[in-house]
């Protein structure tokens, strides 16, 4: 094997590890801010060096097609998100909301979660997958709290608390694939080898399977964010940094739902066992219509998105659940985009509300007057997450609801109901942020634009123009997912 190669696996794992240390050592923040993006660049362009060459598959480590989308993607935004972060938390340190202590604590726990996330992305072994989400679990944990206040640290009690029910869950549904495993593959290490399972997934018990997945939806579904498992989701985002939301939205939901997404490819291999597919497509339809009542009640502009991520991620978990080529596709390109967008509105809704000294949408107004940059960003976000042409998911959306008429057409009426629903809560709300009479600011703040032009600039090109090899690849992925 070439000497190169695993070098690449091996680094978007240890230069996230090795950083961390360095800045939980490091009390100079102009320091630490910039290591932490270096770092996240470095683990980015490590995880682009796997499209050159993949690594040999190993008990523990595997890089295949399906997961190098979720690498990249996590690995980009997690990049963005720390040079978003480095202004962000310059003004909260300027403010006094976080101490230098804190700062030190946050830059780590960020490169923590971010191997934490590689790690479970990247493994093999589906007991050392479990670990590596707990670990992020935790670490998540961690960083909502950082403030202090007591809204935030109930709001990391809460999802501790549920995420451990989850996480919880999901172990004992883990034990029970291995119990399944046990007769066809012996005890050991074979047992828990995702390779080595799929390859023998026919012939291991249909009961057993079926009841192990339902364990791991419930489990690793709280950490999707899918109603009725979704109650940390709001409290997190309304109270932790928004750099955490982004990554909450834009990463950690994907990572739960790659591990649904592994163990869902189990149950397609073996005749006996009950279709995963209705089990992801009605929480995920229960989600979005969910969702989008609720995003008409919001009155704090991060929890209103933090519903909104429920909502999205329950069309796309409908979409791998309704399955086919069309819908797989449809999935995975709107994961991608939601990731992008949503990232990049919490990016602009992070520097509103420090500029605003609110997070209330009642006292946010008239941004596109006030701060045009930030103000049309958040109408050019809102319109892509909203599903506006000619913003890229506006072709996922109508993909997605496409492949259901032609699967399930019954199904296509909540979700197109679900899909208007949420369009007129977020357009209402949008309409007095950026338009209305202009509100006071608080606070002089020096925002970071690029991240979110780089987003949103993203995400408008696949809705003009999507490259035929990349049209290929995301085909072929999707074919991966049955």
């Amino acid at each position: 094997m070439n000497a190169v190669v695993p070098d690449a696996t091996t680094a978007i794992l240890v230069i996230p590890a090795v950083t961390a240390v360095i800045l939980a050592l490091t009390p100079s923040y102009r320091a630490s801010a910039r290591l932490n993006v270096l770092s996240s660049f470095l683990t980015f362009i490590a995880a682009l060096s796997l499209f050159v060459r993949k690594p040999e598959t190993g008990s523990y480590i595997l890089v295949d097609d399906l997961n190098i989308v979720f690498i990249v993607l996590n690995t980009f935004v997690a990049f963005t998100t720390s040079v978003f972060s480095a202004s962000y938390i310059a003004h909260e340190l300027e403010t006094g909301r976080l101490t230098p202590i804190r700062l030190r604590f946050y830059h780590a726990m960020y490169q923590i979660l971010l191997f934490a996330m590689n790690l479970a992305l990247i493994a093999n072994n589906i007991g050392l997958m479990w670990v590596a989400v707990e670990m992020a679990t935790l670490t998540t944990v961690l960083m909502v709290g950082v403030y202090r206040t007591p809204e935030a640290i109930e709001a990391a009690w809460k999802y501790f608390i549920l995420g451990s029910v989850g996480i919880a869950l999901a172990l004992f549904g883990t034990i029970l694939v291995y119990i399944a495993a046990r007769p066809t593959v012996g005890e050991g290490l074979d047992g828990m080898v995702w390779t080595v399972l799929v390859k023998h997934a026919s012939a291991f018990d249909p009961a057993q399977l079926n009841l192990a997945f339902v364990f791991l939806m419930l489990g690793y579904g709280t950490k999707v964010g899918l109603a009725p498992l979704h109650a940390w989701l709001p409290d997190a985002h309304a109270e932790g940094p928004t750099p955490i939301s982004a990554v909450l939205s834009g990463l950690l939901l994907n990572v739960a739902l790659y591990a649904v997404l592994r163990f869902k490819l189990l149950l397609d291999g073996n005749p006996g066992a009950i279709a995963p597919g209705p089990l992801m497509a009605i929480l995920g339809l229960v989600s979005l219509v969910f969702a989008a009542f609720m995003l008409y009640r919001r009155r704090d502009i991060k929890r209103m998105f933090a519903y909104s991520s429920i909502e999205h991620m329950g069309i796309i978990a409908f979409a791998f659940g309704i399955g086919g080529p069309l819908a797989n596709f449809a999935g995975l390109l709107h994961m991608i985009l939601h990731s992008l967008t949503k990232s990049a509105i919490f990016f602009t809704v992070g520097h509103i509300a420090q500029v605003k000294g609110t997070q209330t949408i009642a006292d946010i107004r008239g941004l596109t007057v006030t701060h045009p940059l930030l103000g049309w960003g958040l109408v050019v976000g809102v319109f892509a997450i909203a599903g506006l042409p000619p913003l890229g998911m506006f072709m996922s959306e109508f993909l997605v609801v496409s492949s259901t008429f032609a699967r399930s057409p019954l199904l296509a009426i909540p979700l197109v109901a679900g899909l208007l629903i949420a369009f007129g809560a977020l357009l209402l709300r949008l309409q007095g942020m950026a338009f209305g009479e202009p509100s006071r600011d608080v606070a002089r703040v020096k925002a970071s634009y690029l991240p979110i032009a780089a987003h949103l600039g993203l995400v408008l090109m696949a809705g003009i123009y999507l490259p035929p090899p990349l049209v290929v690849w995301f085909q072929h992925v999707a074919s991966l997912l049955r």
